[in-house]
């Protein structure tokens, strides 16, 4: 695609800012560290935005936004704001939810919640967080503008019908919510969504702040807005 040379540059740029080092007072406490996230998959990954992360390979996009999740430790319901399409002249592609799981700090893997477990868990809590407490994820590559819903996780309240499973075009910017059951409740660190695309595996790193991160981190982010539109941007006509 005309957009991997831009793609690598916002890496680049972006390995620069990691490890962060919180500049605390050393006579008081110790200085917290982020380590760089390494995915051990082929892609570019793009984190802007305190609690939005977006990562992306030749073959499929994946954007999260997770606020609601960082201020709910200890609860045992994780929620994710989610959306995904396929990039530029990749062909169209089901998505099933046996294609999406997540692995926590302690290294295990955790599949999506069943939606009947869903609606009978406590998630109360966290879905009125997530009213007040989310940002944005409406941030897409050029050419996916059509909307699309992920309907593994329909509202109780709206007409929509469950479906366990999406189609994804290059045209369709497709955004939704994921639900997973954490043994033992949210925790702090380094936390993976993996989806796999047909050929491949696209691993979106997000990190369970603690308060001093999120206070030092936050000064160190560009708009994501901005990031996905340089990424993406038309090649021009020469």
């Amino acid at each position: 695609m005309s957009s991997r040379r831009a793609l690598s540059m916002s890496f680049v740029g972006l390995i620069s800012l990691w490890p962060l080092q919180m500049k605390a007072d050393a006579q008081t406490k110790e200085t917290p560290t982020v380590q760089i996230p390494q995915p051990g998959v082929p892609q570019v990954i793009t984190m802007e935005g305190k609690f939005v992360r977006a990562s992306y390979n030749r073959e499929g996009y994946v954007i999260l936004g997770y606020q609601a999740s960082n201020r709910s430790i200890g609860e045992e319901w994780m929620l994710l704001e989610v959306g995904m399409t396929v990039l530029d002249d990749v062909p169209d592609y089901r998505l099933t939810r046996d294609a999406l799981s997540l692995e926590t700090p302690d290294g295990k893997t955790i599949p999506l919640a069943p939606l009947m477990e869903q609606r009978g868990g406590s998630v109360q809590a966290i879905q009125q967080r997530a009213k007040v407490q989310r940002d944005s994820i409406n941030y897409f590559p050029t050419k996916a503008s059509k909307p699309c819903a992920l309907l593994f996780f329909p509202d109780l309240g709206s007409r929509a019908v469950p479906f366990d499973e999406v189609d994804l075009s290059d045209d369709r910017a497709c955004v939704g919510r994921l639900y997973f059951k954490i043994p033992g409740g949210i925790t702090y660190g380094q936390h993976w969504l993996n989806v796999k695309f047909q050929n491949s595996l696209v691993r979106v790193p997000f990190r369970i702040l603690t308060d001093d991160e999120e206070k030092f981190l936050g000064k160190n982010y560009k708009s994501i807005e901005k990031q996905v539109k340089e990424a993406f941007k038309p090649k021009k006509k020469s």
